[in-house]
């Protein structure tokens, strides 16, 4: 492959891997890639579109292997477990530290309206997440703060409370107690495959429906 199309696969493979989107979802956003990075002349549809399939079907084949629960699955139960202690907790929140950041106080502020005030936030985002992806068994990294909060042991209550419900989940954990640093899931594996039948994670509605419940 050339350089271009190297780039443009790589944005195949982790949209297909993340599982958040549709087919439909993923042939669009490439083509739209393609054209934004005036890679037209050199990438046509059809190589996109027999990648996107390509890809797609290798998973499917994977995912017939995989053991329930996967990493993804007590994921997904940790972070509705945080939730349910109010703790904002979102997946795939944003590119970066600092639009995962922006995610949260947009939820954050959509709770207060609603009269009510988490006592803190995780999340990983899709740098982290593309990451754990592209290497088998990788770290997954979970930021945690609070709202508005520059207190280090608020920040560190808020770490503890992540760790623990994490580590009753059966993860492992690496952290060392500091407010400056990432909780990591060593030897992640994440392991989803798109369903329209499915919640979706990055509807965060779902996320303010159930802390105020």
């Amino acid at each position: 492959m050339t350089e271009n199309e190297t780039f443009i696969y790589e944005s195949i493979f982790n949209q297909i891997r993340m599982g958040f989107l549709s087919l439909d979802e993923i042939q669009e956003n490439i083509l739209e890639e393609i054209e934004d990075n005036d890679f037209a002349d050199e990438i046509s549809e059809e190589w996109a579109f027999d990648k996107i399939k390509e890809e797609y079907q290798k998973l499917l084949a994977e995912s017939k292997q995989w053991k329930s629960p996967t990493d993804t699955e007590r994921l997904i139960k940790a972070f509705d477990e945080l939730c349910d202690e109010n703790i904002l907790a979102l997946h795939n929140a944003g590119y970066t530290t600092t639009d995962g950041e922006y995610e949260v106080v947009e939820v954050e502020r959509e709770l207060q309206e609603n009269e009510v005030e988490s006592d803190g936030y995780c999340f990983y985002h899709g740098q982290d997440l593309a990451r754990a992806i592209a290497v088998e068994d990788s770290n997954l990294f979970i930021a945690f703060q609070k709202v508005d909060n520059s207190d280090d042991a608020t920040t560190i209550e808020v770490g503890k409370r992540v760790a623990e419900v994490l580590i009753n989940n059966d993860f492992r954990i690496i952290w060392n107690g500091s407010a400056k640093t990432k909780i990591e899931i060593p030897g992640f594996r994440w392991q989803k495959i798109f369903d329209e039948d499915a919640r979706d994670l990055q509807d965060y509605s779902e996320v303010v429906d159930r802390m105020l419940q």
